[in-house]
């Protein structure tokens, strides 16, 4: 048996087995969209989150191997076959995910917001935790300027004041799974409703939570017609119409009660091997964000317009 693991059948096995997930690779890498996309080149493997800036006509992508932020600008005139380029504007010491950056040294949270993209510095707060197992994952914004970020280990949502203050810590018994395989990551997407109120959501399960800002942090869960499975990044389309991105693909949740309930209306396909984790609104339609950049040395990028059916 030994002779064969060191034998020119074994080698040539094993470069068989290994051309496969190559091949299927290429050839995804090979079929164009069916929607509108746009690709762009950058420095790294990893863009975990973005948002799309209509003032300034660019994309806001954030770097989850080496942290910061960046930019992609989107001139007049532009075609999907064209290659956009990545300009970093911020830096940071350690690696985050979204708009969120964890520093291992300070033990402490880092949040990014992209309206100070211009400035020096994008370092908002520095947030103590209190020790314990962590991990920020997303933000959201309410009215009056206050951030809310989910922990996906510490099962909560921390509620951060404008200039940076730790104001309270949201926990419910409701955002844990029954199963302890499902609760290894919880609390994932994040937004806020502009009727005053947060939906987030549970990352393995992908069930939906409502959190109730102005009545005492009241949680209650979402009645959800039909099971959304792995819940990632999460973006309002309307107040009634909400979207779930994951790496199994993007789906269209509505509610018409002010989401006491809500049911699943669409899905979306999504570029498997490249990884969905989040999806924003740009002019009105739903382009998808996969984490997972191809290409040597310079790595690219899509964001593909999603088609819901």
């Amino acid at each position: 048996m030994a002779s064969f693991f060191c034998s020119t059948k074994f080698f040539f096995l094993l470069f068989l087995i290994s051309a496969i997930p190559i091949a299927i690779i290429v050839s995804l890498e090979s079929t164009t969209p069916t929607t509108n996309y746009y690709q762009f080149h950058s420095t790294g493997w990893f863009r975990e989150s973005s948002k799309w800036d209509d003032v300034n006509n660019r994309f806001i992508v954030s770097f989850t191997d080496t942290g910061g932020l960046g930019v992609v600008n989107v001139p007049k005139g532009h075609k999907s076959e064209d290659v956009l380029e990545e300009t970093c504007r911020g830096s940071a010491p350690e690696k985050h995910a979204g708009l969120m950056l964890y520093n291992i040294k300070m033990k402490g949270w880092l949040l990014y917001h992209p309206c100070i993209l211009e400035t020096k510095s994008n370092l908002i707060c520095e947030l103590d935790t209190g020790g314990g197992k962590s991990f920020a994952d997303d933000v959201t914004v309410d009215a009056e300027g206050n951030a809310y970020v989910t922990d996906a280990k510490g099962t909560q949502i921390w509620k951060v004041s404008v200039d940076g203050q730790l104001l309270s810590t949201i926990k419910s018994p409701l955002f844990h799974a029954k199963e302890w395989y499902n609760d290894i990551i919880t609390l994932n997407g994040i937004v806020y409703h502009p009727n005053g109120y947060i939906i987030v959501a549970h990352t393995i399960t992908g069930k939906l939570f409502k959190v109730e800002i102005n009545n005492d942090n009241k949680v209650t869960e979402v009645k959800l017609e039909g099971k959304l499975k792995i819940a990632d990044g999460l973006e309002l389309l309307s107040p009634t119409k909400l979207v779930v991105a994951g790496a199994n693909g993007v789906k269209l949740v509505e509610s018409n009660d002010d989401w006491i309930t809500a049911s699943l209306i669409g899905r979306s396909p999504v570029l498997t091997h490249r990884v969905a984790t989040a999806a924003m609104v740009k002019d009105g339609k739903v382009y998808i964000n996969h984490a997972l950049g191809m290409g040597f040395p310079k790595k690219k990028h899509v964001f593909v317009e999603a088609a819901f059916s």
